[in-house]
């Protein structure tokens, strides 16, 4: 028994969930943005992973994944670019961190200054957003083999029940990103009068996105 092509939609659901909730590059970029920059360039972030995710949903009912495994040339292009950039990401705010650090300027100068260092690194929310989401071929494949789970084959129009994962999938996506958006944006205001505690947890910020980019690097097809 399926729903419009979709079979055992409540496991999907649930696992949707899971895979949202698991931290990620994408949400902690977001988090970041809406710490530093306020409520609207978090959502400028989060568009662009709405963006980027819809780009990989589409890429993968095209059979990206299956031109990734069958050239894995490609893939290890596409892998190492979006390490690259994780870490670049993750080095610039680990740097803009220890500068906050070691700052003796007045306190309100030096608040002051240590947002408009760290906005410098988190510039364009949009577009790195959407790089951040693009760069990263496992998340093609993980979305390939999670899908294909919960689509019957013998369902007349597979466009139907693909797209019924898919709004499911963004919906948990919008909902996560933007707590995550109104969080940052109140953590900013104890920020703003906590500068060490501020450098630190950016600090912090930086190493998970270069663990991230050493994970991504290590990716392997299987």
């Amino acid at each position: 028994m399926s729903f419009y092509g979709v079979t055992d939609l409540w496991t999907y659901v649930v696992g949707a969930l899971g895979i949202i909730l698991l931290p990620g590059p994408n949400s902690l970029f977001v988090l970041s943005v809406a710490t530093v920059r306020g409520v609207k360039a978090g959502y400028q972030g989060a568009m662009g992973v709405f963006v980027g995710d819809t780009i990989l949903l589409l890429l993968t009912a095209l059979g990206a994944a299956g031109l990734l495994r069958t050239y894995p040339a490609l893939f290890m292009v596409v892998k190492y670019a979006g390490a690259a950039y994780l870490t670049w990401v993750g080095v610039n705010l680990v740097i803009a961190a220890i500068r906050k650090w070691r700052s003796h300027q007045p306190m309100q100068a030096a608040a002051e200054g240590a947002v408009a260092e760290a906005s410098a690194h988190l510039q364009q929310p949009f577009k790195r957003a959407l790089v951040i989401s693009l760069l990263n071929p496992k998340a093609i494949l993980f979305l390939l083999s999670f899908f294909v789970q919960f689509i019957d084959p013998a369902y007349e129009t597979p466009a139907v029940p693909f797209l019924i994962l898919s709004a499911i999938i963004m919906v948990f996506s919008a909902m996560y990103l933007s707590a995550l958006i109104f969080a940052g944006a109140r953590l900013a205001q104890g920020f703003s009068r906590r500068k060490r505690l501020s450098a630190t947890l950016s600090s912090a910020v930086g190493g998970l996105f270069v663990w991230f980019g050493a994970k991504l690097a290590t990716a392997s097809l299987n």
